[in-house]
């Protein structure tokens, strides 16, 4: 008997509607703080007052919102992605090519 999967689990997450930058500065950012000041700067820059969503440091692997990618260990798609393109997420700054990413929301009032 063939059990066919009913589950379209993504391969790569979809980033419709979400605006990707991308900087390779040289030299590099000493540490995530100097990246996340870079990157919120910028955020403000492109979309106005904005939510910090989830960002993920691979220089120390860590991620927030903290453990989200406990839930997807056999996924693709790391959790603080999954987390920010679920919540809303327009802006993507990945730095260097992935070893900082941060993810924002844009704050309408």
């Amino acid at each position: 008997m063939k059990i066919e999967s009913k589950c379209n689990i993504p391969s790569e997450p979809d980033y419709t509607g979400v605006d990707i930058v991308e900087y390779s500065p040289e030299p590099g950012f000493d540490d995530y703080l100097e990246a996340m000041a870079f990157s919120n700067s910028e955020a403000e820059k492109r979309q106005g007052e904005s939510m910090l969503l989830a960002w993920y440091d691979r220089d120390r692997d860590f991620e927030s919102p903290q453990h989200a990618s406990e839930c997807h260990v056999n996924s693709a798609i790391p959790g603080y992605i999954d987390y920010a393109l679920y919540h809303g997420a327009k802006l993507k700054i990945d730095i260097e090519s992935g070893r900082f990413v941060f993810f924002y929301l844009p704050i309408d009032f």
